[in-house]
C-alpha cells in the first residue's frame, strides 16, 4: 500500500507560503493500491464522453471540456495529455494503447469503434459496461457490510469471553481441585491460547488485511482464491452470476462491433481477471480452434450453466448472437440483483446462528464443573 502524496511543506517557509502549501497538499488525490483511474471514474469518463459525441461535439472538444470540468489536478492534467496526444496525430485507441490505465479490452473495443465509424455506440457501451461492473460491486459490498459488522461485534464478544471469563472460572476450578470434562479443558485451551498468541494472530490478521492486493497479484494464490470462493455454498453461485453478466456484456459488445468469435473471447480473457472464467475460455479457443461450435465448446465447464449453452446454440442457428448475449447479460444482471438481497437476508440469521452456538459451547464448558463444584462445597 503506498500514499503518493507529491508535496511537502518545508518549514523554512514563510507562514503564508506554508499554508499554501498545506493547502495545496490537501489538495493533492490519495492513491491506495495502484492506479487513480478506477473503474468508478471510467465509467464516469465514457458516460460523458457518449453524451457529448452524440450531440455532435468533435472528440478532441469533448475530451477537453471533460477534463476542464474535473475538480482533481491529476485527472485533469490526465486528460488533458490525451487532448495533447490527439493533437500530436495519435488516434484516440493509440493513445489508449500507449496507457497503463486502460485495458486491451478498451483499446480493441475504441479500436473497432475507429475503423467501423462506430465510436459513439462503442463509447456509450464501455460506459454501460463499467457502470454495470460498479453497481454489481456495490450489491456485493452493501450484501456483505452488515453480515460483516455483526460477525466482527460477535467475535469480540467470543474473544471477550474467552480472554477473561473463562480464566475467572479457570482459577475458581483449580483452586478447589474439580475433575474438568474434556469439553471445558477444550475451552481453557482455547483461551490460553488466545492469551499468549492473540495480539500476534490479530496482527497477523491485519497484515494480510493489509497486503492482501499485494498477495493477490501472486496467479498462483488468486487462482487458489477463486476456485475456492466458486465452491462456498450461495457465495459461489453469486460471484459465477456476477462473472457471467460481465462476460455476456462483453461478448455482446464486441459481436456488434462484427468482432469474430474467437478473438472476442481473447479479449474479454484479457479483460476479466477471474481464473476460472479464463481457464474455461482457453479451453474454449482450443475447442473453436479445432472446429467445434460456440455452444459445444461451452458445454463441459462448470462455470457455464445449460442455458446459456441452450441459448447460444440458438444463437448460432438463428444468427442472432449480439440479441442472445444481451439478452443473457439481461438474466444475470437481474439474477446477480437478486442474490445480492438474499445473501444479506441469509447471513445476518446464519452468522447469529453460529455465533450463538460457540456461546453455547462456553457457557455449557463452565457450567458443566460447577454441579461437581457444589457437590465438593457441599
Amino acid at each position: 500500500m503506498g500514499f503518493k502524496l507529491e508535496q511537502t511543506i518545508n518549514s523554512n517557509l514563510p507562514k503564508v507560503d506554508r499554508q499554501d502549501a498545506f493547502t495545496k497538499l490537501l489538495q493533492k488525490e490519495v492513491t491506495l493500491y495502484g492506479s487513480f483511474f478506477n473503474n468508478k471514474k471510467k465509467e464516469h469518463f465514457y458516460t460523458e464522453l457518449s453524451v457529448l459525441l452524440k450531440a455532435g461535439i468533435h472528440l478532441r472538444e469533448a475530451l477537453q471540456l471533460i477534463s476542464e470540468t474535473q475538480k482533481k489536478e491529476k485527472l485533469r492534467d490526465f486528460l488533458a495529455t490525451i487532448t495533447e496526444d490527439l493533437d500530436s496525430g495519435q488516434s484516440f485507441s493509440e493513445i489508449l494503447k500507449s496507457r497503463k490505465d486502460f485495458t486491451e479490452y478498451e483499446y480493441y473495443s475504441v479500436q473497432i469503434g475507429e475503423e467501423s465509424g462506430n465510436l459513439i455506440k462503442i463509447v456509450e457501451e464501455l460506459g454501460s459496461f463499467f457502470t454495470r461492473k460498479n453497481e454489481q460491486r456495490r450489491s456485493l459490498v452493501n450484501a456483505m457490510t452488515y453480515p460483516v459488522i455483526i460477525l466482527s461485534t460477535a467475535v469480540l464478544v467470543v474473544v471477550f469471553m474467552l480472554r477473561m471469563v473463562v480464566p475467572m472460572f479457570e482459577d475458581i476450578f483449580r483452586q478447589n481441585n474439580v475433575e474438568l470434562p474434556t469439553i471445558t479443558l477444550w475451552i481453557i485451551a482455547v483461551s490460553k491460547f488466545i492469551k499468549s498468541y492473540g495480539l500476534l494472530v490479530l496482527l497477523l490478521f491485519v497484515t494480510l488485511i493489509v497486503l492482501r492486493k499485494v498477495l493477490f497479484k501472486n496467479p498462483k494464490i488468486q487462482r487458489k482464491k477463486d476456485y475456492v470462493l466458486l465452491k462456498i455454498p450461495y457465495v459461489g453461485q453469486f460471484i459465477r452470476s456476477v462473472y457471467l453478466s460481465q462476460f455476456t456484456q462483453a461478448v455482446s459488445l464486441l459481436t456488434s462491433s462484427k468482432v469474430p468469435m474467437l478473438n472476442s473471447l481473447q479479449m474479454v480473457k484479457r479483460m476479466i481477471v477471474f481464473y476460472p472464467l479464463q481457464d474455461a475460455l482457453t479451453e474454449m479457443e482450443k475447442s473453436i480452434m479445432q472446429g467445434s461450435s460456440l455452444h459445444e465448446s461451452i458445454k463441459g465447464h462448470k462455470i457455464f450453466d445449460h442455458k446459456m449453452a441452450s441459448l447460444v446454440k440458438v444463437a448460432e442457428e438463428t444468427n442472432q448472437t449480439e440479441f442472445i448475449f444481451e439478452r443473457l447479460n439481461q438474466q444475470y444482471s437481474l439474477e446477480v440483483e437478486q442474490k445480492s438481497k438474499l445473501l444479506s437476508t441469509i447471513m445476518e440469521p446464519l452468522i447469529i446462528v453460529i455465533i450463538g452456538l460457540f456461546v453455547g459451547v462456553i457457557l455449557v464448558s463452565m457450567y458443566l464443573p460447577m454441579f461437581k463444584l457444589s457437590s465438593v462445597l457441599g
